[in-house]
């Protein structure tokens, strides 16, 4: 039987009133509850854990499976479904916790009541509810908390691609919201016609997500014809110097040419060429910057130890969906570290939003207010940075107008390692990938796919899954295994779970893969093969090791209550394979999938900048902008 209960925090609704005003200035008397139905636990359980899990005494009324009586609109909000509620979630852990029985189902919603006008009481709804990730809900109690599933969507060949006409792969291209140019998808198809086969949808998605400008920086990494439209001799020298070190780098390398990645990087390169950068960790994993350095200890003995730094953005996210984006940018920087066999300590949030204080009215189509960004975004970080534990000591927000065009999101952390606790070898065939930590879900397609490609008005509308969920706990009981010498040791590679979910997680650790997409722990029923694929989160590492360590790599795993799953196996066979309930589903050539698609060019025109000087510190500060460029 359901049981329901309402928490009402009443300082919560004095804030509430005051937010409202601040932000749409309505004037209004305004109560919030918290709602939980509840299944799976006797009136006992039920009755122990509303004083513990469910509410807080000294603070919270409670009401029993009605609300008090109430003047004005009632109305509630709850997540879409296949978003993960991280309060219900919890709310469901405590209370096993408590009884040590079976996990109860829970589910959770916001409910309002609100004295305002009808027009007054629309706004606020519309404030209210994000459709990247909630709903209005109905009041009434349902009759049970099992999601109504539909059967995944079998896994379906492309019939005819191999073989489209321009015209017909044009059209196909527009249906199907693909970040890879129409150019990669003519290459595609190339490649399935000498392989003599259509793709599966997977397949198309795979690579899609494999391709993606999160996962291959395809912008960065475009080639660059340079047009110089300047007699200015520190520019002239500078390209100079760079096209100097280019040769000096690349002669005879046919596969390197000139890209902004490269302008970037290049400087760094020739430092470590020439002996200056010594402490620079190389390795194959591609996790984050990584320095080693002799570490003096307490005792005074030295020990070499991994120094790592990494940042994310999470513009995209974090714009259309705050909360979540602003706290898996924290959860996804923590995230390469940890796969560098890192514990992590310290960490920076660097953002940047238009002007806070202007009206709703002025919000431009499709995005949410600037204020609304910047405070859900605030809660959302402080949240996942709260429960993992992590201190933050530098937090900023930049003001300029350009940030209304796109929300800057920047987190920054720092780890470290004792190197003798770190192994990187290379997997071997019979080598077995375990999948370590959180299960899942929706929330995370497409989310490599979904910043890599431009929005409009209506993305606010369609993108919520490309949002992931963090779950911090879950990424907090990583840190603690990162931190046992014994647990790293057992692991020959590591990946984590960011951008492009199993695809590129397991994808990129071994040339030859076979994946049992199966095997993938599932937060609900019903996803496809597709979801199980590419779906993203910060808390799930991908791991190789040896089929012989498993018992003790997950003796250990579950001494932090973690799972510890096998999903894949390491080949010799150069292809990445994808099995679903045993069915192959992807196979393709690592050699194809490291092409990265059609090589993108483009021509970079450097003439002189226009100095504009303005006011401030003695008019002393200069700022350079180029006109229009």
């Amino acid at each position: 039987m359901i049981k329901r209960i309402y928490t009402e925090r009443k300082a919560s609704n004095a804030a509430l009133e005051a937010e409202i005003f601040d932000n749409l200035g309505i004037k209004v008397e305004a109560r919030m509850f918290i709602r939980y139905d509840v299944d799976g636990l006797t009136d006992e359980q039920f009755d122990a854990s509303t004083p513990v899990v469910f509410s807080t005494p000294a603070t919270d009324a409670v009401y029993s499976e009605t609300l008090p009586e109430l003047d004005g609109a009632v109305f509630g909000v709850e997540f879409l479904p296949g978003q993960f509620d991280q309060r219900a979630d919890s709310a469901a852990q405590c209370v096993q916790l408590l009884t040590q029985g079976a996990l109860p189902l829970v589910r959770c919603a916001t409910v309002y009541a609100v004295r305002a006008g009808e027009k007054e009481i629309a706004a606020i709804k519309n404030y209210l509810v994000n459709p990247v990730e909630s709903r209005l809900c109905s009041l009434e109690k349902p009759t049970t908390l099992e999601q109504k599933v539909a059967p995944p969507e079998p896994c379906r060949m492309v019939d005819g691609f191999a073989e489209m006409p321009t015209s017909a792969l044009s059209a196909f291209y527009k249906t199907q919201g693909f970040a890879m140019s129409f150019e990669d998808l003519v290459f595609v198809q190339s490649y399935f016609r000498n392989q003599r086969r259509d793709p599966t949808y997977t397949e198309l998605k795979v690579i899609d997500t494999y391709w993606s400008d999160h996962c291959r920086h395809t912008t960065f990494l475009t080639a660059l014809t340079t047009k110089i439209k300047s007699d200015n001799p520190h520019i002239q020298k500078a390209y100079a110097d760079y096209t100097d070190m280019f040769n000096a780098l690349y002669e005879g390398r046919a596969d390197k040419y000139p890209s902004l990645m490269d302008v970037a990087t290049i400087g760094a390169k020739y430092l470590r060429k020439n002996g200056y950068l010594a402490a620079q960790d190389i390795s194959p994993e591609i996790n984050a910057c990584t320095i080693k350095y002799d570490i003096v200890m307490k005792d005074g003995t030295v020990e070499p130890w991994y120094i790592l730094y990494k940042n994310e953005t999470h513009n995209h996210p974090t714009e259309i969906e705050p909360f979540g984006g602003a706290a898996t940018c924290l959860g996804g920087a923590i995230r390469d570290p940890l796969s560098g066999r890192a514990y992590v300590y310290q960490a920076m949030r660097v953002t940047g939003a238009a002007d806070i204080k202007l009206s709703f009215d002025k919000t431009i189509e499709g995005k949410l207010p600037q204020r609304v960004i910047s405070r859900r975004a605030a809660k959302g970080y402080s949240s996942y940075g709260n429960q993992i534990g992590l201190a933050t000591g530098e937090v900023r927000e930049y003001y300029h107008d350009g940030y209304a065009a796109k929300r800057l999101e920047t987190g920054f952390v720092v780890g470290a390692a004792n190197a003798e606790n770190v192994v990187r070898e290379v997997p071997k065939a019979g080598d077995i990938v375990v999948l370590l930590g959180g299960e899942t879900g929706r929330d995370g397609c497409g989310g490599a796919t979904g910043s890599s490609k431009p929005h409009d008005a209506h993305s606010i509308e369609t993108c919520g899954a490309e949002v992931q969920k963090g779950n911090a706990p879950i990424e907090r009981k990583l840190q603690r295994l990162m931190k046992n010498g014994k647990f790293t040791r057992l692991i020959k590679r590591c990946n984590d779970f960011g951008a492009g979910g199993v695809a590129v997680a397991v994808g990129e650790l071994s040339p030859g893969l076979d994946i049992e997409l199966s095997a993938v722990p599932k937060k609900y029923a019903g996803l496809s093969a597709t979801e199980l694929a590419i779906s993203e989160s910060q808390e799930r590492m991908a791991v190789v090791i040896d089929r012989n360590d498993l018992g003790e790599f997950t003796k250990i795993a579950r001494s932090e209550n973690t799972e510890a799953t096998v999903i894949a196996e390491v080949t010799d066979t150069d292809r990445m394979r994808m099995f679903l309930d045993g069915n192959l589903i992807v196979d393709l050539e690592r050699k194809f999938l490291d092409s990265n698609g059609v090589r993108q060019e483009a021509t970079a025109l450097i003439k002189d900048p226009a100095v504009k000087y303005f006011g401030g510190l003695g008019g002393k500060r200069a700022a350079m902008f180029n006109k229009g460029d």
